[in-house]
């Protein structure tokens, strides 16, 4: 993955979320059920990285010169994308929700990408009014995300990990 691909973090970022809503259509499309584990399994993996980047780099760089509240529900609607995520890989198609659960984390990707997007309010477009300097940015979540991806290919990614909202057992 080279850096000449993405002009900045926030298309490095951008990049993701398209792919991301990709991998959710071909799911959509899918009517065996190894098709639809592959797929749901690369969809969680790559909603582990991403998330990954942007709380342990993206965000934190960000803290104070955006809107915190602006930060503050991206982090939970991250919490409650990971919830689905680990169940979804918990599971199997043909399981009761299976597909329910892939489709409603499909539409808060879409609530949570749009807020991102948005264009003058949205984070992203907060961000690039700051002084934060995007390209080292992209190198650190690049170097961060190769390092997600050999782990994700080698030993397999952990269960996704709640930051905000506390998850209660049942």
């Amino acid at each position: 993955m080279a850096t000449s691909n993405f002009t900045d973090a926030i298309a490095l970022l951008k990049a993701d979320h398209r792919k991301v809503e990709d991998l959710f259509a071909q799911f959509e499309k899918a009517r065996s059920a190894d098709r639809k584990q592959k797929l749901a399994h690369e969809i969680c993996n790559e909603l582990k990285i991403h998330t990954t980047i942007e709380e342990e780099i993206f965000y934190p760089a960000f803290r104070g010169k955006i809107k915190d509240s602006t930060l503050d529900e991206a982090y939970v609607e991250h919490d409650g994308a990971k919830i689905l995520v680990n169940d979804i890989e918990a599971g199997t198609p043909g399981e009761d929700f299976y597909d329910a659960k892939v489709k409603v984390l499909s539409e808060e990707i879409k609530h949570h990408v749009h807020e991102e997007e948005m264009p003058t309010e949205g984070m992203f477009a907060q961000c690039r009014r700051t002084d934060v300097d995007l390209i080292a940015l992209r190198d650190r979540m690049l170097a961060r995300k190769e390092e997600l991806l050999a782990e994700a290919k080698s030993a397999g990614l952990p269960m996704a990990k709640a930051s905000a909202v506390h998850v209660l057992a049942a």
